[in-house]
């Protein structure tokens, strides 16, 4: 996970610096050329490459910070797991937890809430005044508190 902090710095949109939005994700997406298409899945969203283009499925079912989640969770996949050539598709809840679903939950959850509101909020702040999500915020203080970031 450390490994890809350079590159998620390279992102340019303030990753784990300010919350993303959905803006964020679609201006990403169009900045690196990712068809996103929102249609009813039976789950909450899959990247996936076919013939060298980069698609992300999202849920259309998915209300707010679940569906920002998944949105950003994909995007990881396509960032740090895209394959140079092949089909290939990654499925958000579908299977074991994997080393790649764990990197790209990493992705979005700090996209969703950066370092600088685990530092001054407390998590009851962060679950009643931004109605965040106290699973979300959980995982965040952990990746702060093993990671570091």
């Amino acid at each position: 996970m450390l490994l890809f902090l350079d590159k998620f710095s390279g992102l340019n949109c303030r990753w784990n610096e300010k919350p993303l939005t959905e803006g964020d994700f679609f201006r990403l997406c169009r900045r690196y050329r990712i068809t996103v298409q929102e249609m009813p899945l039976r789950v909450g969203g899959f990247y996936y490459c076919m013939l060298g283009r980069h698609y992300i499925a999202v849920n259309s079912r998915l209300r707010s910070t679940m569906k920002l989640f998944v949105m950003f969770h994909e995007f990881a996949h396509y960032l740090i797991h895209a394959p140079d050539a092949g089909v290939t598709a990654s499925f958000h809840g579908v299977g074991r937890k994997t080393r790649k679903e764990f990197e790209a939950d990493a992705f979005a959850t700090c996209a969703l809430v950066p370092r600088q509101m685990i530092e001054s909020r407390s998590v009851q702040e962060l679950v009643e005044e931004d109605g965040l999500p106290e699973e979300l915020i959980s995982a965040r203080v952990e990746l702060y508190r093993t990671l570091g970031i």
